[in-house]
């Protein structure tokens, strides 16, 4: 896999915190481990999103089609 070295600003607690916990050759490796957690929790609440929007699309859709049956008239129809 290619890699690329980028700069990032971080705040100072982080950057200690990262210091202290993780050694100096595994940095690199827990960082990219890090944030592509992150990304794979923001790809599902993403996801969660789209579906909540869905269903409460379709639940309108559902809705206003039972309003239509319910104002159906029956007039006409033979017993």
């Amino acid at each position: 896999m290619k890699t690329l070295k980028v700069n990032f600003t971080i705040p100072e607690d982080i950057v200690q915190a990262l210091n202290s916990r993780v050694e100096r050759r595994r940095r690199s490796a827990f960082v990219t481990m890090a944030v592509r957690d992150k990304l794979r929790q923001v790809e599902q609440e993403e996801l969660v999103n789209r579906l909540v929007e869905g269903y409460r699309v379709l639940a309108e859709e559902d809705a206003a089609e039972e309003h239509e049956w319910e104002t159906a008239s029956l007039e006409g129809w033979p017993e």
